[in-house]
């Protein structure tokens, strides 16, 4: 195991825990549950690497004074072992600790050991969890929402996958039900208007440039042969062209985007499978529908009803809420949207996934008890279903909203986003805001090649690096293990504060999968960019002591390593020059 701040905070919790154990047995405190206590790195690093509130926190089961409890405690605590130095009482009673050299020293060791594994751990314990995200209707191209949701998306899979979960990456593809046909009568409406400019558009039918452009391609390959064909005969024909061309069209842009899919799943496979009718015909016979106006209906409010007083909410808050219930199956027999969604869940956990996260926006939000309460209805667990609500994202140019393409004159597509911004930057930004908030995607920061662009710090810590051992190679300075005397010479604030934060990169990894949050990973490896600038400007690499320049030299190659594994784990290049 790494002698990372995880393996020092896990220790320490258990050698308070014995020590507080050791004086209630000897009577110096009384016996009681011990309750919740923080271990935490304190604001300001001169008051000590690590601090506990154990002693206020269990004041009312100690029934002394915090610093009393603090003193007894720290009489019965074995510190062997535990990587820690020396400890002090604070303020009202809390115990900070210091963190010996060869703490540090032992970081560095790590780092050097375990190279592209560093930072993982098995906190997962290989649980199988199922990231669903993007899954754009394929009627029409992808947009920023899509964009936005395919990095958070992509990257958050990546932490699970380094924090020792088996993550598996899914696009649901809408490839069946109302919108289709939707897609269906609006491309048959382009196409016999090529011929015959009195033919009506469908109120509600899609508008974009790319279904006149697909009804385009169709004429040139089959002409007018279509436009005295069977109404239904025609429209199935045009789906049939222009569907898999508008799928490979978003396979292609999330390949571009560096986004590889475990699976791209169809919608049209349940409903071929029988799935849809199964899920249905499962909630009939547990009671839970009825019909109505020739239509299947799902008792929504009497499930999420249950769900939400098995929450603990009055019967007042779920008032509020409005609850209502759904169609399942229309009244011309086909199945709704949301049938289909039961379905696709159902299917996931008959696949072995234990935990199904899905990405969705944040106009979903109404989906969410719903999904979850139909799950519990057809005997899974809903509370197993996580779903990761994204908001908007703005794109900014020169201060100035941005809604049109300069390329095309057209709403901003993901594609036109990709031959505008790089790939990188793209990546980066877009996990620089958690998803909760909203977001305005700066196009001219995107593009900078400067360190205002935080993608492009992070990348310029590590060709720096890489310039500085290049440089020193050039010179005959060969590069070579050092023992834990010399490692133990990184005293300096600026050493120190740099090697803390590297040790902390496996916490981060764990804290990001537990709160579905990649965000602070690129918050954690600027921070690892801004402190090894930090250092380097305050100590000198090449200097006349040959110890402390190789120990100096090894904690520049293990920041170069964090970052590279940060980096390739978000699939972002890691270039050696710029």
């Amino acid at each position: 195991m790494s002698r990372t701040s995880t393996f020092v905070t896990e220790n320490l919790r258990e050698k308070i825990t014995a020590a507080v154990a050791a004086a209630t047995e000897q009577g110096q405190l009384p016996a009681g549950e011990l309750p919740p206590f923080i271990i935490e790195e304190p604001a300001d690093r001169s008051h000590g690497d690590i601090a506990t509130n154990i002693a206020m926190a269990g004041a009312r089961v100690f029934r002394t004074a915090p610093r009393k409890a603090a003193e007894i405690i720290l009489e019965h605590l074995d510190l062997k072992g535990s990587y820690i130095d020396r400890y002090e009482i604070a303020g009202p009673g809390f115990i900070n600790f210091f963190l010996s050299k060869n703490y540090f020293a032992s970081v560095l060791r790590d780092i050097e050991r375990e190279g592209d594994n560093y930072g993982a751990s098995d906190y997962g314990r290989g649980e199988r969890v199922m990231v669903e995200f993007v899954s754009a209707n394929p009627t029409g191209p992808m947009h920023m929402g899509n964009a936005r949701g395919g990095a958070l998306g992509d990257c958050l899979a990546a932490v699970l996958d380094k924090a020792g979960f088996d993550a598996y990456r899914e696009f649901y593809v809408n490839d069946a039900g109302n919108q289709i046909e939707k897609f269906a009568l609006s491309l048959q409406a382009r196409y016999l208007g090529l011929f015959d400019d009195s033919i009506p558009f469908p109120e509600d039918g899609y508008h974009g440039a790319d279904i006149t452009e697909r009804a385009e391609q169709f004429a040139a390959l089959h002409g007018d042969s279509y436009v005295t064909a069977d109404e239904e005969e025609r429209k199935a024909a045009l789906v049939q062209f222009a569907l898999p061309k508008n799928i490979e069209k978003m396979q292609h842009d999330m390949a571009t985007y560096r986004i590889a899919f475990d699976r791209w799943f169809y919608e049209s496979d349940l409903h071929s499978a029988g799935e849809v009718k199964a899920v249905v015909d499962t909630l009939a016979e547990k009671g839970l529908t009825y019909e109505l106006d020739g239509a299947i209906w799902y008792r929504n409010r009497e499930v999420c009803t249950e769900l939400l007083r098995a929450q603990g909410r009055s019967t007042e808050e779920i008032d509020k809420l409005e609850l209502k219930d759904d169609v399942l199956i229309r009244k011309n027999g086909n199945p709704t949207y949301f049938a289909a969604d039961i379905a696709y869940h159902k299917n996931k956990f008959d696949r072995g996934f234990s935990r199904l996260i899905d990405v969705w926006g944040a106009d979903h939000h109404g989906h969410v008890m719903r999904l979850k309460g139909a799950m519990n209805a057809i005997g899974y667990d809903g509370d197993r279903l996580d779903i990761l609500l994204m908001q908007l994202v703005k794109l900014v140019r020169g201060g100035e909203i941005v809604k049109m393409s300069k390329r095309t004159g057209k709403a901003i597509q993901l594609s036109d986003l990709l031959e505008e911004v790089p790939v990188d930057s793209a990546r980066f930004l877009f996990n620089t805001r958690e998803a909760t908030t909203q977001m305005d995607f700066d196009l001219d920061l995107a593009v900078q090649q400067d360190n205002q662009n935080p993608v492009y710090y992070v990348q310029y810590a590590h060709a720096r690096i890489c310039s500085i051992l290049r440089n020193i190679a050039a010179e005959g300075i060969a590069v070579r293990a050092c023992t834990d005397e010399e490692l133990m010479l990184l005293d300096t604030p600026e050493e120190r504060e740099l090697i803390h934060l590297l040790s902390a990169f496996d916490s981060e990894i764990i804290a990001a999968a537990r709160e579905y949050d990649p965000t602070k990973i690129t918050r954690y490896v600027t921070s690892v960019a801004t402190l090894f600038h930090k250092f380097y400007n305050a100590c000198r690499v090449k200097c006349d002591d040959e110890g402390l320049m190789q120990a100096r030299l090894q904690l520049c190659g293990a920041t170069k390593a964090v970052i590279k594994n940060v980096l390739t784990m978000f699939n972002i290049t890691c270039p050696d020059r710029m």
